[in-house]
């Protein structure tokens, strides 16, 4: 998943695109475990898709705390 697709989502959608990537990452890390993947980089491209999504958030909820110090001032 790109970052500009990953802006353009709501803050419910990308918190609820987080827990399905989350979910999906575990499920694929418990199958290799199991027996090997046939693409293991998929679980490379799910783990940079999560850290993305969670930078996102993060960001996000460091502009709202900075709006909210700016209309306290």
């Amino acid at each position: 998943m790109k970052q500009q697709v990953i802006r353009e989502l709501s803050n419910p959608e990308l918190k609820e695109r987080l827990d399905e990537e989350r979910v999906q990452l575990t499920k694929l890390k418990m199958n290799h475990a199991v027996s090997p993947l046939e693409n293991p980089n998929k679980i490379k491209a799910y783990r940079k898709t999560v850290a993305r999504l969670l930078t996102e958030v993060h960001s996000r909820e460091l502009e709202s705390a900075k709006a909210k110090e700016a209309k306290n001032k």
